[in-house]
């Protein structure tokens, strides 16, 4: 026997309207939400401090500064550590190095997709889906670039 498809989240339930009028768990557990980016608990080199102030401004809606800092903390660590691998493996080209490079990929992958960074993930937490751009809007957009190319060429002359 199959466990079939995963249970929606109750957020994601919530969020929805709750169609199937089922009676929901009010005992949730709200986590508090970021109002800034909090400093990092241990120091971190150049790209992973920029992981580290990209999640928390791309993900402010659903990282909690409480429960989910030390796995970005650790992500955004493993981050710089894939920087001077990577410049290693470019370097030897060790074959052993690029299977830990890989690995350590694989690792960063899995951490941002624990905290909902991938396609999939914000999916199933419901908190974001990509909109293609209709055709009015796509119209919309090329004639206000034309409008502003158009005023880089022949600006106004001043009064």
């Amino acid at each position: 026997m199959t466990a079939g498809r995963p249970a929606k989240p109750v957020e994601q339930k919530r969020m929805i309207g709750n169609p199937g009028k089922r009676a929901l768990p009010s005992n949730a557990l709200a986590l508090p939400r970021a109002t800034e980016t909090p400093v990092p608990g241990r120091p971190l080199l150049k790209y992973g401090q920029e992981l580290w102030d990209k999640v928390w401004s791309a993900g402010v809606n659903w990282i909690s500064p409480n429960t989910d800092v030390e796995l970005l903390l650790m992500t955004s660590e493993m981050v710089d550590e894939r920087w001077n691998l990577r410049i290693k493996v470019m370097q030897t080209d060790d074959p052993k190095l690029r299977r830990g490079l890989r690995e350590l990929d694989k690792q960063i992958v899995s951490n941002l997709s624990l905290l909902g960074f991938t396609p999939s993930d914000r999916t199933r937490l419901g908190v974001a889906e990509v909109k293609a751009q209709s055709k009015l809007e796509e119209l919309m957009e090329r004639k206000a670039n034309r409008v502003v190319a158009t005023s880089m060429v022949n600006p106004s002359p001043s009064v």
